[in-house]
């Protein structure tokens, strides 16, 4: 089969597969089948639902939930013309269905095991029509823009009646699970009039309208119950966020830790009915995914890939997402063994052949560390030029996971590397917490250092065409990179940050994040200077592409335009792209338009000046240039 070029939309061939659903006999499975629509500017959802052989389809619907029972399903459809989300029961012998509510915010839905009320999960705001007002912070949050006097809602509604029983409200980010016929929530604690997000919460039960308070400012969350036993997830108390999250059981009386001595964050957990657990742990570029039976770990997947999403069936059936560096998320079944369901982008990958990750482990100042890079084709006796990654974060963790831009920029000649510096996930966490108040130092020299051991690996790697990209901390990664060393010729800095004092005075997480991140005492800790690449901008000397989105509410606008505006003050050679629309990860989650155009900016920008050196850079030429994917 001929081998089709990648491009800059070429992700628009692929499918996405999310929120896998299995009935609680393990008979059923559904998940949301998404494509992107380049021409309408969309993305397209489809309900599946898997039975045997027989393959049945919603169109238009997402947030699948099976009944106890397994005869009907609740999903959720937008209603574009009202701006609000509608939500439907289907009859699964019939596929016939009814609208049972309208809100227009709904986060998520859940069945009582009577086959007959379910929990809707969402939130309100004051919603006037000229002006937000709060007394809170912060007074925005990315993807959700002003919080405007917002609260959780939580319904009960009965889905014969279409009624209503019972609706109350709690904090902002709070979120409920059944616990047999009783209500569990969790809201963020609120300690001197401030919630405490992501770190502190108060867990509640709720019977009959009426609210108890079970846990008070400890830093773990209700995930999930059998009816008999509650699940949580985090820890007993925090003193940093950036500490583990491992999983606990709560039987009504007592809090037993279950994961904590296996050393590795876990992400996701659920039970089946017989209080067995399912994890999934994030390993050294790894998300696996195991079943906790007593004291006995049961491995469901521990190989290279990442296990994204899993549900559980009763009787402890698995329905998982898994993907691997070449390969996107498919759906798998585990019976005791593992078994493909899906194969939606194989046809796919016959024609657009991905590249293997070449993993390596190298030494930076006393710590041995991963890396990964793909290698791309290249005649024998030239070399190629090579782009740095770097990861968000500084949390977040590189691996065995497919990453387009990785592969687009492999595919377009380019060397791709990545590394995983003290800080990241995957490792234990004395690890994660080794960049706190240190941010671009010695996880820089770990980046460093891992560029260089990929040199002596690779000789046709080209020493003199290296560019650094990022988003988020990636993005400050690049800034930082530019304004202090000279290996890199050319960077792409996406929605990163350049000066830590307003960042900490202006994010939505900015007054909890940053001062773990940077230091206490903002107005004073010569950190915020010290750690800001906008003091060090006189030292930039490659070319710089800036990249942000306008509503991105986690790394404002902000962080751009001034390292913007003092780069070109300076006589610096530097461009910027604000996105009108697109929040903090607008890489994923844009328009397809937004991100088949931010695409062709990373690849536009590294060409003219990795490989044809050329001075400036043509915006009108590129936005006019012809897509090349018409011509597939």
């Amino acid at each position: 089969m001929k081998k089709i070029e990648w491009n800059e939309s070429t992700f628009c061939k692929f499918a996405y597969l999310s929120d896998p659903r299995i009935s609680k006999d393990g008979q059923k499975i559904a998940y949301v089948l998404t494509k992107a629509n380049l021409k309408n500017n969309e993305y397209e959802s489809t309900i599946v639902i898997e039975e045997g052989n027989e393959r049945r389809f919603i169109e238009n619907a997402s947030m699948p939930r099976f009944s106890p029972d397994g005869r009907a399903m609740t999903f959720t459809r937008a209603n574009k013309e009202k701006k609000t989300t509608e939500l439907f029961l289907y009859d699964l012998n019939s596929m016939s269905g009814k609208r049972i509510l309208q809100a227009k915010n709904i986060l998520d839905v859940s069945w009582n095991r009577d086959n007959r009320r379910i929990l809707v999960t969402g939130f309100k705001r004051r919603d006037d029509e000229d002006l937000v007002f709060d007394d809170e912070v912060p007074v925005w949050f990315d993807a959700k823009a002003f919080f405007d006097g917002e609260k959780t809602t939580f319904w009960v509604v009965d889905t014969r009646s279409e009624e209503i029983l019972e609706e109350f409200t709690a904090e902002k980010f709070s979120f409920g699970i059944w616990h047999g016929d009783r209500i569990i929530y969790t809201s963020p604690h609120k300690a001197d009039g401030t919630l405490q997000l992501f770190k502190l919460y108060d867990i509640y039960i709720c019977e009959d309208g009426e609210s108890k308070k079970l846990f008070e400012g400890v830093s773990y969350a209700a995930l999930d119950s059998n009816g008999k036993v509650v699940l949580l997830h985090g820890k007993p108390k925090k003193e940093k966020r950036s500490e583990h999250n491992f999983l606990y059981i709560w039987d009504g009386k007592k809090v037993t830790p279950l994961t904590d001595h296996l050393v590795f964050e876990n992400e996701q957990g659920k039970l089946d009915e017989k209080g067995n657990v399912y994890f999934t742990t994030a390993k050294e570029g790894k998300v696996n995914l195991y079943k906790l039976k007593g004291k006995e770990l049961i491995p469901i997947v521990e190989d290279n890939s990442w296990v994204t999403e899993f549900d559980v069936s009763g009787d402890g059936k698995v329905v998982l997402l898994k993907q691997t560096d070449t390969k996107l998320g498919e759906l798998y079944l585990w019976n005791g063994e593992l078994e493909q369901i899906t194969d939606y982008n194989e046809p796919i990958f016959a024609k657009f052949s991905a590249k293997p990750l070449n993993h390596f482990k190298y030494k930076s100042l006393n710590l041995e560390l991963d890396g990964w890079y793909i290698k791309p084709e290249i005649p024998e006796g030239e070399k190629a030029p090579v782009i740095v990654f770097v990861h968000g974060g500084p949390k977040g963790m590189y691996g065995y996971y497919f990453k387009y831009e990785l592969q687009l920029m492999a595919n377009k000649g380019y060397y791709t590397v990545f590394v995983n510096p003290r800080g990241s996930n995957g490792y234990d966490e004395d690890f994660a917490l080794k960049v706190l108040e240190r941010t671009g130092l010695e996880d820089f020299q770990d980046i460093l250092n891992g560029v260089e051991k990929f040199f002596e690996l690779e000789p046709q790697a080209d020493k003199e065409r290296v560019g650094i990209t990022g988003i988020s901390y990636g993005g400050f990664m690049t800034n930082w990179a530019l304004t202090h060393s000279k290996i890199f010729k050319a960077g792409i800095s996406e929605n990163g940050i350049s000066y830590w004092l307003t960042s900490y005075a202006f994010s939505d997480i900015g007054l909890w994040f940053d001062r773990e991140i940077i230091g206490d005492n903002p107005l004073e800790n010569e950190n915020y200077r010290k750690l800001s690449p906008l003091f060090y901008a006189k030292n930039v000397q490659a070319p710089l592409l800036i990249i942000h989105s306008l509503e991105d509410y986690r790394c404002p606008l902000d962080q751009s335009v001034m390292f913007y505006h003092l780069l070109k003050d300076m006589g610096k050679e530097a461009y910027i792209a604000i996105f009108k629309k697109g929040a903090h990860g607008h890489s994923l989650q844009a328009s397809p338009r937004h991100r088949m155009k931010r695409y062709k900016l990373l690849i536009e920008f590294f060409e003219r000046k990795l490989k044809k050196y050329e001075e400036g850079f043509d915006i009108e030429q590129i936005l006019k240039k012809k897509d090349e994917s018409e011509k597939n």
